[in-house]
């Protein structure tokens, strides 16, 4: 029997789920320190939490320990390296509580449309205020929802009674997706300057940290409400505390800094503020609950890892060939325009590394979502393209053509107006750095894309390169290296150059016309 150690508040379905399996011992004991469980469980196979603190002694502590699942998506709790080095696979349930955001979201609107908690006070006083409640109807309004994800994607699904218009902002998603949901695409400061209520569903992190900031505030409508069901760090706000009064913004939020009693900061411009509420519920405990045994079910019978979040490298695979997968989705969807959306992701995977394709996609969803997290499996990499209308395609390969272990990496993006525009690129590994091989036509380039790299296409003809490097020079910037061959036609020229800092758009856009490039970018690959 295998012992599974539940230390929360979790709905008795997980418990009763395992038992009823049978091989699982549970023991669920609430509130009990973690320090105190291992003393007397010595023998925990698998554990499952929702917000306990798993730090290193905690790890430590559990010699047979091989599982933590975390009941819901966030796994910040839990020293995820530590288990890692010992050999304890971390995993996670998301999509358990997203209804319940979902339904929260709609909550706060109508509650705030209608002043229902104020009204409830007032009426429990004795008084009778209904002309000072005259409320509003969310019916027929202008709903921007950025982010969407699942948590978006239900969101809009509750609102459809509604009759409400729907805007939406995601680069990842296809245009022919957006239309299945009922959304129409746009910029962030378009949806933040036609919506009447904007709610964010997006993650925290380097590129989303203070996204919603005062450019975003200025351009909202008089009265328009914002709602943070999401992440605290999305939102500015102390933008939000200059503007709000002379814009009449309303305010919804349910996120903080750190769940725990005390003063919170917003407490000033929040109109509604709840305590972290929008996975309590009943029944989204009760999915997460049942979410967990399924998973640790599923890991021991079946060898389904997909919810892992502290995944190694797979056995046999160099770690830089993840990175040269990740880089060549990243050159290609620079090159493209990050802007663009994706339509169709295309693979050939060459020489020993073919047997690691599957593994090869997670880094490429990376490079083409930033918030998809790479600790994740394939499976859960391939799903994220689906929901998102991107197409994926691995090739089968010519094993005669001697390209050794190398990647190529097609990618197709919407480029307006119904057109469609590619890319294909192919790289490799040499003495443990990755090089890009080849661009289109243009072969044996042998560069190293890392940093900030210049890349022009044009008609072959004397004097280009030339023009390019003065221009460049004129910029302040210095050349660290240059490539600048011929395709095999010899019509055409590319001139990849590496940089010490990065060409500004300006730059990029005055070449462009100077040389009347076909394809022109200043790429940054970290």
């Amino acid at each position: 029997m295998k012992k599974v150690l539940i230390p929360t508040k979790l709905d008795a379905v997980a418990k009763d789920f395992l038992n009823a399996h049978g091989g699982y011992s549970v023991e669920q004991c609430p509130g009990v320190d973690l320090l105190e469980l291992a003393a007397s469980h010595p023998d925990t196979y698998a554990m499952i939490v929702r917000s306990e603190k798993v730090s290193e002694e905690v790890i430590e502590a559990f010699p047979k320990l091989k599982l933590i699942i975390r009941a819901g998506a966030g796994y910040n709790t839990i020293d995820i390296q530590a288990a890692r080095k010992r050999g304890i696979d971390v995993m996670n349930t998301p999509g358990a509580n997203s209804n319940a955001v979902a339904e929260e979201v709609v909550a706060l609107m109508l509650a705030d449309a209608r002043h229902l908690i104020p009204a409830d006070a007032s009426c429990r006083q004795g008084l009778w205020e209904k002309a000072k409640f005259m409320g509003r109807e969310i019916t027929g309004k202008t709903v921007g929802v950025v982010g969407l994800g699942h948590i978006g994607r239900l969101t809009i699904k509750r609102l459809s009674g509604f009759d409400m218009r729907v805007v939406g902002f995601d680069p990842m998603i296809s245009t022919d997706r957006a239309e299945e949901l009922g959304v129409e695409l746009m910029s962030l400061e378009e949806l933040f300057s036609v919506s009447d209520y904007i709610t964010l569903h997006i993650p925290e992190n380097a590129a989303t940290k203070g996204i919603v900031n005062k450019d975003l505030f200025s351009k909202m409508k008089e009265g328009a409400t914002l709602i943070n069901c999401a992440r605290y760090g999305v939102v500015n706000h102390d933008d939000l505390r200059a503007i709000k009064a002379e814009k009449n913004i309303r305010f919804l939020n349910d996120v903080y800094p750190k769940d725990e009693a005390g003063d919170k900061p917003e407490a000033d411009i929040a109109d509604i503020m709840l305590p972290h509420l929008g996975a309590s519920s009943a029944e989204a405990n009760a999915n997460a609950a049942k979410m967990a045994a399924r998973i640790i079910i599923d890991f021991d019978e079946k060898g389904i890892t997909s919810f892992i979040v502290n995944r190694d490298i797979p056995e046999g695979l160099d770690e830089t060939y993840g990175d040269l997968a990740y880089t060549l989705t990243s050159m290609a969807r620079g090159l493209l325009g990050k802007g663009k959306r994706v339509k169709l992701l295309e693979t050939s995977v060459y020489g020993d590394l073919s047997a690691f394709a599957e593994w090869l996609v997670v880094p490429m969803v990376t490079a083409i979502n930033p918030d998809f997290d790479r600790s994740l499996d394939h499976r859960a990499a391939l799903s994220v393209l689906e929901e998102n209308g991107i197409e994926y395609c691995n090739r089968n390969v010519d094993k005669q053509k001697g390209y050794g272990n190398s990647i190529t990496v097609d990618l197709t993006v919407e480029n307006g107006a119904g057109e469609l525009k590619s890319i294909s690129i192919r790289g490799t590994v040499a003495e443990n750095q990755v090089m890009i091989a080849r661009i289109n036509d243009f072969e044996k380039l042998y560069f190293d894309p890392k940093g900030h790299t210049l890349v022009l296409s044009f008609a072959d003809r004397p004097g280009v390169l030339g023009i390019i490097a003065a221009a460049v020079a004129e910029a302040g910037i210095n050349i660290d290296d240059v490539r600048n061959p011929h395709n095999e036609k010899g019509d055409c020229s590319i001139a990849v150059l590496k940089l010490n800092k990065a060409a500004s758009p300006e730059l990029v856009q005055q070449l462009a016309e100077k040389v009347d490039a076909h394809v022109a970018a200043c790429v940054q690959v970290n």
